[in-house]
């Protein structure tokens, strides 16, 4: 039993020290340690040996054992260490190579318009209020003097959840909401996503974006939607900038006009981007028809307001000299990288 159990050791010994890797180790350590394996086959054997020397060739079995771990555990240390110095090599930095850039992302032209127009405004005294983009028809369309039987409450032209909900198709129902709050006076805008049952093309959208404002007050005139909005295009296009009124009408306005302001690009004086007038449309606006007043409980012989609305895409083609709309929604990396 002595020899069989030194031939097993130095069989285990002679393996161990031709192994080359941890998966090797383990098919050792299964053939001799495992269930199956050379030692437990020895001790299965123990009742073949006289009771007396059972004892001592207990002990001789577990030195045998206790000398096979000490091995294999020694063997996978040293691959361990092997394995590490390996890794260690193959991840080194070189210090000395050029640093990756990180790419950054940009703001997309509508971002950076918007902040530009928020900026204006909040420099005015007004208040950026954002309100939800399913609506009641009865904001969208009724409590701003649209009747029934307008044409911009047919179905092709709203996005109609139900008889009752829409998509709104402008931000002026978040107007609707601040008035019904009762809190005046009112110095708003309302910035937001809209949709329209549109055509896509280079100009049109089913979704996309406007700046409407709104301010009530004791005694306010067209005077002062005129010389607000003056300021405003000074602002967003240049100091040299001239604004032109022209009559119109919106439900939700008395009077009503739309705005020009006098081209960016040729002082006035007629050019390509204008179109040869010297004059672009940029917005259209109004004094609050005293209706649209009553229907949020304020007082129209009290309190008087005006109202305007831009479309954020259109100051963003004006400013950047984009002429297809579709560019601003393609997220195409080299067109973003361009602002």
């Amino acid at each position: 039993m002595k020899e069989k159990l030194k031939g097993i050791v130095e069989s285990a010994v002679a393996q161990i020290n031709e192994s080359d890797g941890m998966d090797k180790l383990n098919e050792i350590r299964v053939s001799f340690l495992g269930k199956k394996g050379e030692l437990t086959s020895v001790l299965k054997s123990m009742k073949e040996v006289a009771p007396e020397e059972r004892p001592l060739v207990g002990q001789l079995v577990n030195d045998a054992r206790a000398e096979i771990e000490a091995l294999l555990e020694e063997k996978k240390t040293a691959f361990a260490k092997k394995m590490r110095e390996e890794q260690i090599k193959k991840e080194t930095i070189d210090v000395t190579l050029p640093a990756k850039k990180p790419v950054m992302g940009r703001p997309h032209p509508n971002t950076i318009a918007l902040e530009e127009i928020e900026n204006i405004f909040i420099g005015m005294g007004y208040e950026v209020v954002e309100g939800p983009e399913i609506e009641y028809d009865y904001y969208n369309f009724e409590a701003l003097n649209i009747p029934a039987n307008h044409p911009a409450k047919d179905e092709q032209d709203t996005f109609y959840v139900n008889s009752n909900i829409v998509l709104r198709t402008q931000t002026s129902s978040t107007q609707v909401h601040e008035m019904e709050k009762g809190k005046l006076p009112i110095r708003m805008i309302a910035p937001g996503r809209v949709f329209r049952s549109d055509e896509v093309d280079a100009t049109h959208s089913p979704s996309f974006h406007q700046v409407e404002g709104l301010v009530i007050d004791k005694n306010i005139t067209f005077s002062d939607l005129k010389g607000t909005l003056a300021e405003f295009a000074k602002k967003l296009f240049g100091e040299d900038t001239k604004v032109k009124f022209r009559p119109h009408h919106f439900p939700f306005t008395e009077p009503s006009a739309e705005m020009d302001v006098s081209c960016f690009k040729c002082g006035g004086k007629g050019c390509r981007f204008c179109k040869g007038s010297g004059w672009i449309e940029i917005l259209g606006c109004g004094m609050v028809h005293p209706h649209v007043l009553e229907m949020s409980g304020i007082d129209p012989q009290e309190y008087t307001g005006f109202a305007f609305g831009v479309g954020l895409e259109r100051v963003a083609l004006l400013k950047y000299e984009i002429d297809d709309m579709r560019l601003l929604y393609e997220n195409d990396v080299r067109f973003l990288k361009q602002f």
